[in-house]
């Protein structure tokens, strides 16, 4: 069978994947529903990428069905130098056919998945390891980037899903990752998707030293200055990125809403005739930001004004959709959304229930 969001699973292949894993926490004997992932009374559940709050066991099953032209349709793999010598994103691209919650039901065309490499002759920094569907191209990416011995982080931006922590293993097995940048201690609980040998053992996998991020969390790379800050919208746990170097915005999962027709993008753009306050009202409403209408925003508008203000930013950098570039763009989006979470608020709307597929 298929589902919303199964084709970025566990598994390896262009197509439908399933992973299904047994949870540490007690789900009941009926069948339970929330938002778009359903729970059942076997000890299992349907894992997804955007099911957020809970955190799986170590174990993992899982199974893979080719379905039609899937694979082909997830053609594109390239890389975008955004400042010479020094940032460049890892481009893989997915159809948007209703699998995908980072994207409305409706949406048709291409997204793209953007990891970015932070790089100095000193070491290099990873921002988000993939979705495992992409492993090969990813890898061979990196490899064009940094040679094995180079020390290597790896920062996910958001630990509880799958395009950040997808292939942070099999990235450490092949590179010289020096640490992985967490919210939590021991991050190998988290990126651990390979079954357990029947002794107990990990299967070879390095065990990753945790540096526990603080709210605001300054890195170095050689002399180069990177600040980590909690995102000031988000759903789960996200981290956004500032590179003064570059005056990059790195904004994980938001001001992702610009797709493509075919999977070649543009996927660097410095126009835009698509974002106005409809269109992003309607796109975060239909995504993972279903939760705004009616809520108090007043709050993280503030905190997404505190970082237009404090940065100088040319870039803005999701994880998804394209890049965007030039000071004006970037004047635009920061504008549009603070509109947008205006109009939202409980003072000038009421929170009401959504049902299930229901798109606004």
């Amino acid at each position: 069978s298929s589902t919303r969001d199964s084709p970025v699973g566990t598994g390896r292949d262009l197509s439908y994947t399933i992973a299904i894993v047994p949870f540490s926490v007690r789900i009941g004997s009926k069948e339970k529903r929330c938002g778009h992932r359903q729970f059942t009374r076997s000890g299992v559940t349907m894992f997804f990428p955007a099911f957020d709050h809970v955190k799986p066991s170590r174990r993992v099953y899982s199974f893979r069905a080719e379905h039609g032209k899937a694979a082909e349709r997830m053609s594109y793999s390239g890389i975008a130098e955004l400042a010479e010598g020094k940032v460049y994103a890892l481009h893989n691209t997915f159809p948007l056919d209703g699998r995908i919650s980072a994207y409305p039901i409706s949406a048709r065309g291409h997204s793209v998945s953007n990891c970015y490499l932070l790089k100095e002759d000193a070491g290099a920094l990873l921002l988000d390891t993939g979705y495992a569907v992409h492993e090969a191209d990813i890898l061979a990416q990196l490899e064009s980037l940094i040679g094995p011995d180079t020390p290597l982080h790896l920062l996910p931006l958001r630990i509880n899903e799958f395009m950040s922590v997808g292939n942070a293993m099999a990235v450490a097995k092949r590179f010289n990752v020096v640490e992985c940048l967490a919210p939590v201690p021991e991050i190998n609980e988290w990126l651990e998707f390979e079954a357990l040998e029947p002794g107990g053992g990990n299967n070879g996998n390095p065990i990753l030293p945790t540096t526990i991020l603080k709210p605001l969390h300054p890195l170095e790379i050689g002399d180069r200055y990177i600040e980590v800050m909690n995102a000031p919208i988000r759903l789960i746990s996200t981290r956004w990125i500032y590179d003064a170097a570059t005056r990059i915005l790195f904004t994980s999962d938001m001001f992702s809403h610009l797709w493509a027709d075919g999977a070649e993008g543009p996927w660097l753009q410095d126009e835009d005739e698509v974002t106005t306050t409809a269109f992003v009202r309607s796109f975060l409403l239909n995504t993972r930001y279903w939760w705004l209408e009616g809520a108090r925003t007043d709050s993280i508008r503030k905190g997404i004004t505190e970082v237009f203000e404090r940065y100088d930013i040319e870039t803005i950098a999701p994880g998804y959709g394209a890049i965007l570039r030039g000071r004006r763009l970037v004047e635009q989006q920061f504008a549009v959304l603070d509109e947008v979470l205006a109009g939202l608020d409980r003072g000038v709307v009421k929170p009401q229930y959504v049902a299930l597929g229901l798109e606004r």
